[in-house]
């Protein structure tokens, strides 16, 4: 993969606007996902990668005439390919979009895409993803980029029943945050299904007298989920924070959980190097 990513242009397909903090998720993501193909490459027989909101392949930087890779595209075209890849996306067009887009840059990849909205679908992802046995290992990477907290716990422990990574994106500035008193209110079960929880607001009562700040305490009771599931719960300050430009406001965190220590030793220099504008570091 070059230095400037992907050759973009302008197709006429479907292009979302996004805020120019995007790059810098696209970022991270594309960082680890070649961090994790490349290192499991002679460890696991097969490597996939899924994306639960994968979009339409590119956006366009709000305010300008910038176009962008999307992050399906990024692990396209990582340093060694992914065995194979599978996008789920809810809105057709951007489907259709990332389909025509997904075949110009690697017509060769294997790659399936799921229609519909990821809680939804589930059973159809987990078909596409081998089972794979002690002589044919599978090994998964997820990316979870919802535009809220509307992505399920049950979703995400579906999928953690197979060997899987997730890099998650926890909206909890864009929506936590600014819909808290809402949330808050005993029949909102937004929060409820994203921790798979139903008795946080409890903790969350006693949080607030050690002048916990509520997207603290979510990101701690998310972490303290996957541990259920057996990932290990990673350190607070490695869930990369993103703000917006303009305002300076906590928009998300972006996380790993992983059920292996070298994962995070991957994560970490993805922190480390996320920052260097001039290319990979292992380039």
């Amino acid at each position: 993969m070059n230095d400037e990513g992907p050759r973009t242009s302008d197709d006429g397909l479907v292009c979302p606007e996004v805020g120019g903090w995007t790059e810098e998720k696209h970022r991270l993501v594309s960082l680890y996902a070649t961090l994790f193909s490349s290192g499991m490459k002679e460890k696991w027989d097969n490597r996939v990668y899924v994306e639960l909101y994968a979009g339409a392949g590119y956006s366009r930087v709000r305010g300008s005439s910038k176009l962008i890779a999307g992050s399906p595209i990024l692990a396209l075209t990582v340093k060694d390919p992914f065995d194979k890849y599978i996008f789920c996306e809810e809105d057709p067009k951007k489907l259709h979009a990332l389909q025509v887009r997904v075949e110009r840059t690697a017509p060769t990849a294997k790659v399936v895409y799921v229609p519909g909205d990821c809680n939804r679908v589930m059973a159809d992802i987990l078909a596409q993803i081998p089972a794979g046995s002690n002589t044919d290992t599978v090994l998964s990477l997820c990316f979870a980029d919802p535009f809220d907290i509307g992505l399920k716990f049950e979703t995400i422990r579906s999928l953690a029943a197979r060997y899987v990574d997730f890099v998650i994106l926890l909206a909890l500035g864009m929506d936590a945050n600014r819909n808290y008193e809402q949330y808050l209110k005993e029949d909102a079960v937004k929060i409820d299904e994203s921790l798979g929880s139903t008795n946080w607001r409890e903790r969350w009562s006693t949080a607030q007298w050690d002048a916990i700040k509520f997207t603290r305490f979510l990101a701690d009771e998310f972490s303290k989920s996957m541990a259920t599931l057996g990932y290990i719960p990673p350190p607070f300050y490695s869930m990369k924070e993103v703000r917006s430009y303009e305002k300076n406001l906590l928009l998300y965190r972006l996380a790993l959980f992983s059920r292996n220590e070298r994962a995070y030793k991957f994560w970490d220099q993805v922190l480390k190097y996320s920052t260097d504008q001039t290319g990979f570091p292992w380039d």
